[in-house]
């Protein structure tokens, strides 16, 4: 009788001792917020509404000068999902899908690998390039997975819009994109939230976080894509509402700059219906463009706080790592640019946010220059899994506890151009050699080339990028 009452207490106390250590494992939210630039109260812009990812910021810490490895969608997210330098274009994870199907040996993805260890894996909305992960001519085929063995659950739901390719592109109450120039670039509807695609991503995730706090029992990664601000602009009347009589700051160097750059002239903002206005020579119409955009920010921000709520309700906001990040930024008239696709600041430069239970310093910015490379190592870090060898980033672990810490280069790409943003200075080597270089302690910032009076610190530039991307070679090539 003793023995047998032995047993069943060493169970016992085995199977608590489980359960402590699974709650003590943490959990993941990843939240994904498109075509976001770091203007935000949290980033030091008054003029912008956004009182849920605010809070975030005064929770955890904001990274000032966070920048992503592209700039655009496709590429960026490659690196956020890989923690690798990747294919510039926006086919990047197809294309190492292919490699997978082809046999071929491929590091794990990061939810793959939180995966392995143990983790139950969730997407919700555009968390890769295609919102729900899938190919095919409307971004639902079944057969063509874009990160392939990621997800325990990878899903899309598209309400009145009909497909997640009609969702991505889509303005109120199902409106499709189909030519885009027959579509306004910018919009504003009464009703509430779910006129708009991203209050059906928004009711999917709640409902994912309620399922994974209640009937999972392994610690989870979350990851949820908003859509806006994307293009179009379209957002409930009630956020635009919010911006009626509010100033906007002065668009800063608004002139296309002189001589050799990655200036664009903005293509996928000009196929959509303008019309017959030009932002660039027309304030009035440029300050409706920003309006609406920033309607857009505060309507994925107001998406942010109802998920925060739902983790704080409950209660695995106690046991749950949250980031916040931005795909890249966007030009709204910088350069005479509306748009992303340049290898400017403003097209590189996004929010990044990292809260964690016991967090020591809450609400600290940091300008310590980092990268989206570096999320990957960060989370395994913060949850114990061990950092793979082959991801390119590094832990920011140090610098969310000591953030006036030094950070370290950023590097970004584009097809046959790179570009290296150090705390002083951004220098983009063309492929044929040719070199911007500009000075951001000075008040001309990227509109004044000074490559030609810094001979030496080009040169030493372009070894440090070399030696981030050993495969600069094969990247150009891409």
């Amino acid at each position: 009788m003793i023995r047998i009452t032995c047993i069943v207490l060493y169970v016992i106390l085995i199977t608590s001792c489980n359960k402590s250590q699974l709650a003590q494992t943490p959990n993941i939210l990843l939240i994904c917020i498109d075509d976001l630039r770091p203007e935000l109260k949290s980033f030091s812009a008054d003029h912008i509404s956004s009182p849920n990812i605010d809070e975030l910021a005064e929770m955890g810490v904001s990274f000032q000068k966070h920048f992503v490895n592209a700039p655009s969608c496709g590429p960026s997210r490659y690196t956020l999902l890989t923690g690798q330098y990747g294919p510039a274009g926006n086919d990047a994870l197809f294309q190492r899908a292919k490699k997978i199907a082809q046999g071929l040996s491929i590091d794990p993805s990061m939810p793959e690998w939180f995966r392995t260890h143990g983790y139950t894996t969730v997407s919700v909305g555009k968390v890769s390039h295609h919102p729900g992960g899938r190919g095919g001519a409307d971004w639902n085929d079944t057969t063509m997975i874009e990160v392939p063995n990621a997800w325990d659950k990878h899903l899309m739901p598209v309400a009145e819009w009909e497909h997640p390719r009609g969702m991505m592109h889509g303005l109120a109450h199902g409106e499709i994109r189909i030519n885009p120039k027959e579509m306004d670039v910018f919009q504003s509807v009464e009703g509430d939230d779910n006129i708009y695609p991203d209050g059906a991503i928004t009711d999917e995730a709640l409902k994912q976080l309620r399922e994974l706090t209640t009937t999972n029992r392994k610690p989870f990664f979350l990851a949820i894509g908003i859509l806006k601000p994307h293009l179009p602009f379209g957002a409930p009347k009630s956020y635009l509402d919010r911006y009626e009589g509010v100033e906007f700051p002065l668009i800063e160097h608004p002139d296309k700059p002189e001589g050799r750059t990655t200036w664009h002239g903005s293509g996928e903002f000009k196929q959509y219906n303008q019309w017959g206005k030009n932002p660039n020579t027309d304030k009035a119409f440029a300050d409706e463009v920003r309006r609406h955009y920033a309607a857009c920010v505060s309507y994925a921000d107001s998406q942010v706080g109802k998920i925060l709520a739902e983790l704080k309700r409950t209660g695995a906001d106690k046991n749950t790592i949250v980031v916040l990040w931005g795909d890249h930024g966007w030009h709204l008239g910088e350069h005479a640019i509306w748009g992303k696709h340049s290898l400017f600041e403003e097209s590189l430069h996004s929010p990044l946010i990292i809260h964690y239970p016991g967090i020591k310093r809450k609400g600290a910015k940091t300008d310590a220059i980092v990268e989206t490379l570096d999320i990957f190592p960060t989370l395994c870090d913060l949850t114990g899994v061990e950092i793979p060898k082959f991801v390119q980033g590094v832990s920011l672990n140090g610098i969310l506890e000591y953030p006036n810490m030094i950070g370290h280069s950023a590097v970004a790409y584009k097809k046959d151009v790179l570009t290296i943003r150090t705390a002083t200075h951004r220098m983009t080597l063309h492929k044929d050699g040719f070199v911007e270089l500009y000075d951001h302690t000075t008040v001309e910032n990227e509109t004044k080339n000074v490559a030609d009076k810094h001979p030496e610190l080009v040169e030493e530039l372009k070894n440090t990028l070399k030696d981030k991307m050993h495969y600069i070679k094969t990247l150009h090539n891409k």
